[in-house]
């Protein structure tokens, strides 16, 4: 019998075709399992390519629908936010009484008081600095998770375990594992969309790619100041020329799709043009926020004599505007500081000038969050939106240098509203310095379980195989905090 390759990569062997050797091999099952094998290729041709877009069943029941993620990029120092530790200000000015970790700069001083006072708010009594007196006001909304943990300490690399659980690039962030799991509810808007006027985090646009899961589910970048606020959305062509160049484009896709039986690049190219189509009219619509009443922008300040506040504001207007219209993950990101304005990856990043750097940012997040949580509950629409608020790791409770603080991944703050939440909570706990979580020690990997599972996913089944192994946005990590769960 030959052996020459050309002959086995052409389907013969001396004569002899691939399917007359299975039907005289093993009496013949290898020629059933070809013919079931092609029964199934040709249902699934009938059936035409499946949508990416459209929505998928969940695991069990949900409680969310959609997430915002407010992602304060920099790291917020939780003992000056939603941690307060008295010891702080007993000991301010003492030497650390426990041994002190390598830090970024390892400029590490003595104890550090926050500068600022917390007071209790809500039925639920929650401690909140008086940085935060809008968001505070939500207390009973909140649950703030004070044991948070992560394996990063440098911003980059704290910003990809965030976002993706690794901390390395090309892996499929959260908001691209959301649709993938569930599809979206829209089918003019992409389902994970990143407001970008702010900066983008350092690590650049990868924390909010789709790593190896199929190119339709990263992040579409909108930035309502721009004049295009999706690249290259504004039509050039009038619209029936545009709509057979489309056409056309699709013809020669679908001929090539054809002859490599199936590519996800070019089944994505596809999906892709028919959405931006849909965008044109969509996102200019959606940016347009003259529909909106002047007690719904005061809500979210954008009427702030503050620049940084009103357009954070108008990003937590927008996310409400985009999950109104079925977007599944929307992420928010900080503007650069006004005096610093250099600082654009990273915001609440203060190594130095902590009480002013912080009181900064605080001013631009602040009463625009708790207008999107106001907004949202007014509507009926926190039921099923899962708000997340979270930065990529904290701060040291000693000083750096005189005035700032080095970044601690060993314990910090967290919080999420909404969707399958039992506001009023906290769960866990720092030590009495705030340095080391100690009590219901929770990763990353158990936030991103906790979103999933009120999205109704189980982060065990949400896989996708890639290189000869499962994926999963936990890893191989990661339990649902029940604690918080309504």
């Amino acid at each position: 019998m030959s052996t020459d390759p050309l002959a086995l990569a052409s389907g013969s062997i001396g004569g002899l075709s691939r399917r007359r050797m299975l039907a005289r091999c093993s009496t013949g099952f290898g020629l059933v399992a070809l013919s079931g094998l092609q029964r199934s290729l040709a249902a699934a041709a009938a059936a035409g390519p499946v949508d990416p877009f459209a929505p998928r069943p969940s695991h069990h029941r949900a409680k969310a629908k959609s997430v915002i993620f407010c992602f304060m990029s920099g790291g917020v120092s939780h003992v000056d936010t939603f941690d307060p530790k008295p010891r702080l200000k007993r000991d301010h000015g003492k030497p650390m009484p426990v041994a002190v970790r390598p830090t970024m700069f390892n400029q590490n001083g003595n104890i550090m008081a926050s500068p600022w006072e917390f007071s209790r708010h809500g039925r639920c009594g929650l401690p909140v600095s008086e940085l935060f007196p809008h968001i505070g006001a939500c207390a009973d909304d909140l649950a703030v998770i004070r044991s948070m943990t992560s394996i990063g300490n440098e911003h980059a690399q704290a910003n990809y375990f965030l976002h993706t659980g690794f901390s390395l690039a090309g892996f499929p962030s959260a908001g691209a594992w959301t649709t993938y799991g569930l599809g979206s509810e829209c089918r003019n808007l992409p389902g994970f969309v990143v407001l970008s006027s702010g900066g983008i985090p350092l690590g650049g646009l990868n924390i909010y790619g789709n790593g190896f899961l199929p190119a339709v589910h990263q992040a579409s970048l909108v930035d309502p100041t721009q004049k295009e606020p999706l690249s290259n959305i504004v039509p050039h062509d009038a619209d029936p020329l545009q709509r057979k160049r489309l056409g056309f484009v699709e013809r020669l896709d679908r001929r090539h799709l054809e002859r490599l039986h199936g590519d996800d690049p070019i089944e994505s190219a596809i999906r892709n043009y028919e959405v931006a189509y849909r965008m044109q009219t969509a996102v200019p619509e959606l940016v347009d926020l003259r529909g909106e009443t002047e007690a719904t922008r005061k809500l979210y300040g954008l009427d702030s004599p503050v620049r940084e506040t009103a357009e954070y504001g108008r990003q937590c207007l927008l996310a409400r505007r985009l999950v109104e219209r079925g977007v599944r993950f929307v992420e928010l990101t900080c503007l650069p500081r006004p005096s610093d304005p250099g600082q654009i990856g990273n915001p609440w990043d203060q190594h130095g000038t902590l009480k002013a750097g912080h009181a900064e940012m605080a001013r631009q997040v602040d009463q625009p969050i708790a207008g999107l949580l106001r907004d949202l509950k007014s509507r009926g629409m926190l039921d099923d939106t899962l708000v997340v608020w979270a930065g990529e790791f904290g701060r040291t409770p000693f000083a750096q240098a005189s005035d700032g603080r080095d970044h601690n991944p060993f314990g910090f703050s967290v919080w999420l509203a909404g969707g399958g939440i039992r506001g009023g909570t906290v769960v866990g706990a720092t030590d009495e310095l705030g340095y080391h979580a100690v009590e219901d020690v929770c990763t990353v990997y158990d936030l991103w379980a906790t979103v999933l599972h009120c999205l109704g996913m189980d982060h065990e089944r949400l896989v996708y195989r890639h290189g000869g192994r499962d994926f999963r946005l936990t890893d191989v990590h990661g339990n649902v905090i029940r604690q918080v769960l309504a």
